[in-house]
């Protein structure tokens, strides 16, 4: 199996249309004519996974955040970018990225959330007018008082604390998901009729003024997407029987909780 018969399936699933004006998903580094050893998938590309795809014989990395973002000017070892990407030429290791296309395609990021919730995603998804996004509306299969959800969503993602507004009086049963920075989906999910938002990142100020209407719970950039390289495995090992999948092991998430 080709590196680019793997390519195919995932822009497949989610084309590369689907992504924002800003984003840079797809083939980032290398040939997509070698043969498959081995796929690591990720979140973020670092040296360290680089290292990790070389010590585990993959020559393909499939991240959800993009390693080549904001564009290069020059190839050397100023930073880590630029090391990550000498390091996984020299070692001829293919990176693929498969970003907010990902975010925006039917079973994509949103849906992984409300799946590790057993939360039942509605046919119905939305989008902001800002953003292609779509943000899950989903059922809990029973009702749930606001502390309990909260300390549920921290249990599934290994969350050691979530920043939430003032807790709901009300239970808890539909939620309204957005992975990654989605606090322009907040009034969205007010507008729904939603009892709770979960997202990864939000402004400060964005908080104010919503006690009693939702319950904000935000878990974390990096614990919101955490399990986008379960879609890649799934969708690899359908489309692409035989391709030998690895979730990575190394943690890149940049932030520690002390």
């Amino acid at each position: 199996m080709k590196i680019e018969q793997v390519l195919s399936a995932l822009e497949q699933f989610a084309p590369l249309p689907l992504q924002e004006s800003w984003d840079n998903a797809g083939l980032q580094i290398g040939l997509t004519e070698a043969e498959v050893s081995g796929a690591l998938l990720c979140l973020d590309v670092t040296e360290k996974i680089v290292d990790e795809a070389i010590a585990k014989g993959c020559n393909l990395v499939v991240s959800h955040h993009p390693l080549l973002f904001r564009g290069l000017k020059q190839v050397s070892d100023a930073n880590d970018v630029q090391r990550t990407v000498r390091k996984a030429i020299r070692h001829d290791v293919c990176v693929i990225s498969m970003h907010t296309n990902m975010d925006n395609a039917m079973g994509g990021v949103n849906f992984k959330i409300a799946e590790k919730l057993d939360a039942r995603v509605h046919t119905e998804t939305t989008e902001s007018a800002e953003s292609k996004q779509p943000m899950v509306i989903a059922e809990l299969p029973e009702a749930m008082e606001a502390r309990a959800f909260i300390a549920l969503v921290k249990e599934r993602f290994d969350v050691k604390c979530a920043h939430c507004n003032e807790l709901l009086t009300r239970p808890v049963k539909k939620v309204a998901i957005c992975g990654g920075a989605g606090d322009f989906m907040l009034d969205e999910a007010i507008a729904k009729g939603a009892d709770a938002f979960i997202t990864g990142e939000m402004h400060y100020h964005v908080f104010f003024g919503h006690e009693q209407e939702i319950q904000i719970c935000v878990i974390g950039h990096y614990e919101s997407e955490q399990f986008t390289s379960e879609i890649f495995k799934e969708i690899i090992q359908r489309e692409c029987p035989g391709v030998r999948c690895e979730i990575a092991e190394t943690i890149t998430n940049p932030i520690f909780y002390f």
